[in-house]
């Protein structure tokens, strides 16, 4: 790999604020990440992305005003979705939020656009679930014209028609732009369509399960007629100074979690084996210690050939002071090591 690999860290907005009431409990919350983005631009890190959610346990719904607040106390980091609920959003907004995002932070926004793992945005804003193919695939091929910033012709059904129409603020250079996918071929054929950059969901499994699909992403890109793309990685983890302070203060909140989000999807119970093969060389969980950390991540990197990871550090009701610390070492002990495996 010619290029060294990126870092990036980040967050859902998890609530893991139990002693007060939701509404300050999400309040507290969104300073935290605030703080976290800080954080993560102090450590070197290369981005800081912010998921968007419609539940009760998280607290971020507008990712943009969010990352607009860390734009203004942060000088270097890339600033993003992780992701943009793009079905459930009208394409000409989402791009206008994110254009002034990018103006905000000197060009430093990107987004990640995806149809997300929770369907609570789609009758909350009045989308019947019947649509779910048919939304992503309009307004990706709508934002996909949009981020030409020329104007606009666009007929479809799920919104109104546009007529050589521009959309502002434009950007300065242009705003990159990820299709976020969770494992599904027509998923990634639909990115390299599109000419826009993959980003693989890894949320279960063997990470390097997902190679033929990075592979698939690059032939369908030469096939329609493509410049390659950068590849890059969402996976959950968490860094601790040791294995074992990391494996134990990471459980109870992920098995709390797990359990939850088991029970909505009528998933079998999570226990502490599958967290154990998660964690380990070929699972998808990347907790540990800097060194361990840093030999899973060179190690899904090369031979998926990514150019970008980013590691999801907030998890359930674990504490804010815990995430800060685990972003810390992501970025001045884990990236360096990562670095110097994949030049070696």
């Amino acid at each position: 790999m010619d290029k060294k690999l990126e870092l990036g860290a980040e967050t859902f907005g998890d609530v893991n604020v139990v002693d007060e009431t939701l509404g300050a409990a999400h309040a507290r919350v969104l300073r935290d990440v605030v703080e976290e983005g800080v954080v993560a631009d102090q450590s070197g890190l290369d981005f800081f992305g912010v998921g968007e959610h419609h539940r009760a346990d998280y607290a971020v719904s507008a990712p943009e005003v969010v990352l607009s607040a860390i734009a203004a106390r942060t000088d270097q980091i890339r600033l993003g979705s992780a992701v943009t609920v793009l079905s459930s959003d009208d394409p000409v907004r989402v791009f206008q939020r994110f254009a002034t995002l990018d103006g905000i932070s000197g060009g430093r926004a990107e987004m990640v656009l995806g149809r997300g793992s929770f369907v609570e945005s789609f009758p909350l804003f009045g989308h019947d679930l019947g649509d779910y193919e048919i939304l992503f695939e309009e307004k990706l091929a709508l934002m996909a014209k949009l981020l030409r910033e020329e104007p606009t012709t666009w007929a479809g059904t799920t919104r109104s028609r546009l007529s050589a129409q521009d959309v502002y603020p434009k950007t300065a250079e242009g705003m990159r732009a990820w299709v976020g996918v969770g494992g599904s071929p027509e998923s990634v054929v639909r990115a390299a369509r599109h000419g826009l950059p993959l980003m693989l969901a890894i949320i279960g499994g063997d990470p390097l399960a997902f190679a033929p699909l990075a592979d698939l992403y690059r032939r369908e890109l030469t096939a329609f007629g493509h410049d390659p793309r950068p590849v890059a990685a969402h996976l959950h983890g968490f860094v601790a100074d040791t294995d074992e302070e990391a494996a134990e203060q990471l459980w109870p909140h992920y098995f709390a979690q797990m359990t939850k989000m088991g029970r909505e999807r009528g998933w079998r119970g999570y226990g502490r084996g599958q967290f154990e093969a998660a964690i380990g060389p070929g699972g998808n969980l990347l907790v540990g210690a800097p060194e361990t950390v840093a030999r899973k991540i060179a190690h899904i990197a090369t031979n998926l050939g990514l150019e970008r990871l980013d590691v999801k550090t907030s998890n359930g009701t674990l504490a804010h002071d815990r995430i800060v610390h685990s972003i810390e070492l992501l970025g001045d002990r884990v990236a360096p090591l990562v670095h110097d495996m994949m030049a070696d």
